[in-house]
Formats: structure tokens, C-alpha cells, sequence
């Protein structure tokens, strides 16, 4: 009472007894729950459960459903016969010993019971009905239950992967035996993920910068908006020139008094660790970047934290090595370019295991691979006839996989073929997507659109590519492409787009239904930009994974 979340737990007589199945949060506070009985639920709409919330001014209904292909027929897996109404026998007979058991019915609409009983205040009226027997009523007396005794206007969607079901038990059971209707409404409802009470939290504003004036908010659909490392965060500004301001980022706190604990902490928008002059910031201009063109990608590199890579429109790519303890004046002169591009590129990305290696992808339809020891391209791939929405290296960066516009996926091994090992059909829609590896780099997760613009995601298996995706999930239908952010620890995956304010959770497995849905986490404004932070930055001990 006074709580406005409802937990759903199957009960086992074997270890772990209790299972959580789900939760929802509901609008008001509650003041008293009931269950509707069995014979009120909707069978035909696949209700398997409804419960009252009584709150300060409503009656709210919560309706169950399991999704069915079918709506037409009743599922008998779903709805085994339950208890009736009639009395199996007089309290007289109870004390003489009577152990007769109340008769189960069918909730089949067309096999519902239609008598009734009713108990007389006298107690002579009373005995003659136990001996007359129950007393039959019209059929149009007893409350058309198959149909929705209460009306349900919002109900709670199980997963809507759930497809298995209950095997009908066609045995006597008496006692602690088990029946269908003890069955484990887990299976009904489908698996849940472990991580599902994962929660973003956004930190306390002391932890924040303020006051960042003239960013760029137009970066390209390919880029992230801004980027990210341990020790600094680099942002892209709308000045001319392609200016990129550098600050500088300390690991975060031990024992920070503003972290909270519980069961996995997401830090979401605003979740820097803290930084080294938190707070607003001044007015007057900062040192920055002069990168000459306007920017569109740029990336830290992951094994020298002072390096940074910026592609811009101008078709190169120049490497700034930023001074110990951060920029003291504006940098002009890079450490290295990067020609070879006749087009503007579209995104960059370090390679995850070896130095030195960065691959680039242009509207000159190309991916190079350089080698930034030398300054030189060491590998064109080919094969690609319209423009590459993204790309990635494989976990054990012996793969590269792109998608591009024209609806295909391909996955290189660039040090056996310029050519693609595989190809396989990409989302449909051309308004752009992206990819990364999961689940130990055996599967890649797409996110883009269908023909309808609706946003989804797609999961494949890496090494059958041409048999199409495994699994899709559609989401909503909004204009900015999803980016997806993968933590291989607990395989979940985040998804957000910019100018969004909600970050999608899902756990990714290799078993059906492969998308186990998270909590998600809903922002004040819209976010321009996402970066998810290195792993040795989260604070262990407030079991904070991201």
C-alpha cells in the first residue's frame, strides 16, 4: 500500500522458489489490490490475469495478456478448467466427514456452467436446497464472463516473443498435486531478463559541465556528435574552421556521496565521472582545435589516450596529439594527414586490438584501412555500390563488418580479401543504420528502418550472413537513426537516438526469443549526443556496469 510498482514472482516447490516474472509501474499509488477470478478474465483475448488497483480516486484494472497469433480461438494450453461456484457439499455433510471436492469447469465460452447458488438467510430454506439441489436460472442470469467483466482500456503486454504454453494435464489432482493452472506462469509469459531491474540514474548536478556554448549539433547521422575517453571528452563547435574544444575528464570518485547502490546502476545523460572543474563553465573562449574543415567523425584512440583522430568534409584525416594536462592553446598543426579519400568520409574507427590501425569509410564508396605509422593507406576493401551507413571490427578485430544504403550487409576479412567474405540483406528502409558485434562477436545487432519508417532492430549470425536475420524487433517510429551501445559483460545493449529522451535496454542471447527488454530510461530534454565511457571508469562497488 502507497506503492506504485506491482511485481509478478512465479512460485516453485524447488529451489529458487521464488521467480520474478515482471513489474510495471502503475500512474497512481495503491491503496488495495484485488484479483479478478478466472471465470471474469477475457479468454478469447488471451487475459491470463487481471487485477483491481484501488488508488485515492480510481478503480484501475491491470490486464495480462499473452500474445497469439490467432485471437479467434480459445487456447486451452492457457486456460485449463478452474474451480466453479456450486458447493460440492452441506456444511452438515462436511462434519459427518464429507471430503467431496468443488467441481471444475471449463472457461470456454461455449462450455460455461449456467447454474447458480444462492444461500438463504433461513435456515430451514437453506437445508431444503441442500437436499433439492442447486437451482437453475436462465442462462442470461449469470454474468456473461467470457466477455470482459470489467472493462480493461490499458492492459500490460507480456514479452511479445512469449510463445510457449502450458501442456494440459488430462489427471485427477487433489492435494499439493500439480495442475495446469499451477503450472509456471514464467513459461507463459515468456524468459525475463536478469538484468531487467537494471536503473539509469543521472548524477547529481554538481557533477555536470554547464554553460558549453557553440557546439555543433549538426554532425553527420554516421557520427556519435561528440567522443569520449577516460582522461578527456572531445566536442565538436559550430565555429568556422571545424573547432573541436578538448576537456579534460578525471576518474570518477570512490565513495561519491551522490552515487546511489542497488542492483546494476546505469549512470545516463550527465553521468561524467568527475571532472576536473565540474559546474559552469566560463564565458570567455577556450583553447581548442583547428581543424580546417568542418567536422564529420572523430574518435580517441584507444591505446594513447592523446591521440585523436578527426575526419572532416574535406576527404582527410588528421591525427591531433592533445599536451599532458590538456589543451593550454589552440592547436593548428596536426601530427599526421591522412590522404587518399576523393570524397567527403563518413566515419572512422581504431581498430580494437592492434596500434596504429584505423579504418575510414567515404562517399567514394571505399573503406580504407591506414597504417598511422607510416601515414599511409595500407588496404582498400571494395565492393560497396552506395553509401556505407556504418561500420565495425569484430571483438577480435579479425573481421570488419558495414551496412550501407543499399539495404546489405557485408563482413570483410581484410587480410585475406579486399572483396566481402559474406553478404546478406540489411534493413530495409534508407534513412540510415548502424551496427556492432554482440555476444562474443558470433552475432551482429543492426538497428535501422523498414519501409514505414518505423525504427527496429535486427540480429544475425555472423557466419550466415545470406540467411538473413534471426530475429526483429520493431520499436517506434521516430526520424533519427538508433545508436546502439553494447556492454559484452552483461550483453545488454543500449539504444537511443539523437534528439531522443529515451535509451531502449535490451539483454541480446543467442537463444530465442534473442531480445529480453530492460528497463529503459527516459531523460528530462533531448539528447544531441551519447557516449558510453570505458568499463575501468564505473564505480564497482555502487555495482555501477556502465
Amino acid at each position: 500500500q502507497g506503492e506504485n510498482l506491482l511485481y509478478c514472482f512465479e512460485v516453485a516447490p524447488m529451489q529458487p522458489a521464488l521467480t520474478q516474472v515482471t513489474q510495471c509501474r502503475t500512474e497512481g499509488s495503491t491503496r488495495g489490490l484485488a484479483a479478478v477470478p478466472r471465470l471474469a478474465l477475457d479468454v478469447m483475448a488471451c487475459e491470463v490475469l487481471r487485477v483491481l488497483q484501488l488508488t485515492d480516486t480510481a478503480l484501475v484494472p491491470i490486464s495480462y495478456l499473452v500474445p497469439r497469433k490467432s485471437m479467434q480461438d480459445f487456447h486451452e494450453d492457457l486456460f485449463p478448467d478452474c474451480v466453479g461456484t456450486l458447493p460440492a457439499t452441506s456444511a452438515q455433510a462436511w462434519w459427518a466427514g464429507d471430503n467431496q471436492q468443488v467441481r471444475r469447469v471449463s472457461l470456454h465460452p461455449a462450455r460455461r456452467p449456467t447454474e447458480t447458488f444462492t444461500s438463504s438467510v433461513i435456515v430451514d430454506t437453506w437445508l431444503r436446497a441442500t437436499h433439492t439441489g442447486p437451482t437453475n436460472t436462465d442462462a442470461n442470469t449469470d454474468t456473461d464472463q467470457s466477455a470482459s467483466g470489467y472493462s480493461s482500456p490499458s492492459s500490460l503486454a507480456s514479452p511479445s516473443s512469449a510463445t510457449a504454453s502450458l501442456s494440459a494435464s488430462t489427471g485427477p489432482s487433489s492435494g499439493f498435486a500439480s495442475s495446469p493452472s499451477q503450472k509456471s506462469l514464467q513459461n507463459i509469459l515468456g524468459p525475463s531478463s536478469r538484468f531487467r531491474h537494471a536503473q539509469g540514474r543521472v548524477l547529481h548536478r554538481d557533477t555536470h559541465l554547464t554553460n558549453l556554448r557553440g557546439l555543433s549539433l549538426t554532425t553527420p547521422g554516421e557520427c556519435d556528435g561528440f567522443c569520449a575517453n577516460h582522461q578527456r571528452v572531445a566536442l565538436p563547435l559550430l565555429s568556422a574552421g571545424g573547432q573541436i574544444a578538448v576537456l579534460e575528464v578525471l576518474r570518477a570518485r570512490h565513495g561519491d556521496p551522490h552515487s546511489t547502490g542497488g542492483c546494476g546502476v546505469v549512470t545516463l545523460p550527465g553521468s561524467l565521472p568527475q571532472l576536473s572543474k565540474p559546474g559552469r563553465q566560463p564565458d570567455a573562449a577556450v583553447p581548442t582545435i583547428q581543424n580546417g574543415a568542418a567536422v564529420a567523425d572523430l574518435s580517441w584512440d584507444p591505446f594513447d589516450p592523446r591521440r585523436l583522430a578527426v575526419a572532416g568534409e574535406d576527404a582527410k584525416i588528421q591525427l591531433w596529439r592533445i599536451p599532458e594536462g590538456g589543451l593550454q592553446e589552440t592547436l593548428r598543426e596536426p601530427e599526421a594527414v591522412l590522404r587518399g579519400h576523393t570524397e567527403k568520409i563518413y566515419s572512422i574507427r581504431f581498430h580494437p586490438m592492434a596500434s596504429d590501425l584505423l579504418v575510414s569509410s567515404s562517399y567514394d564508396m571505399t573503406v580504407r584501412i591506414w597504417d598511422l605509422s607510416t601515414g599511409q593507406e595500407a588496404l582498400r576493401l571494395q565492393g560497396h555500390t552506395d553509401q556505407i551507413f556504418s561500420l565495425a571490427w569484430s571483438p577480435d578485430g579479425k573481421k570488419l563488418a558495414t551496412v550501407s544504403k543499399d539495404a546489405r550487409l557485408r563482413l570483410y576479412e581484410p587480410r585475406h580479401s579486399t572483396q566481402p567474405q559474406q553478404e546478406g540483406p540489411g534493413p530495409e528502409g534508407a534513412r540510415g543504420a548502424r551496427l556492432v558485434w554482440v555476444c562474443g562477436g558470433d552475432y551482429l545487432l543492426v538497428s535501422g528502418f523498414d519501409s514505414r519508417s518505423e525504427r527496429r532492430i535486427l540480429l544475425y549470425r555472423a557466419q550466415a550472413l545470406p540467411d538473413g536475420p534471426l530475429s526483429v524487433l520493431g520499436l517506434d517510429v521516430a526520424p533519427s537513426t538508433l545508436l546502439p551501445f553494447y556492454d559484452e559483460d552483461t550483453s545488454i545493449v543500449f539504444l537511443t537516438g539523437k534528439g531522443d529522451t529515451r535509451v531502449f535496454l535490451y539483454e541480446v542471447t543467442p537463444e530465442p526469443p534473442h531480445f529480453l527488454e530492460c528497463n529503459s530510461f527516459t531523460s528530462s530534454e533531448p539528447h544531441k549526443g551519447f557516449i558510453f565511457l570505458p568499463k575501468t571508469v564505473c564505480e564497482v562497488r555502487e555495482v555501477e556496469f556502465a
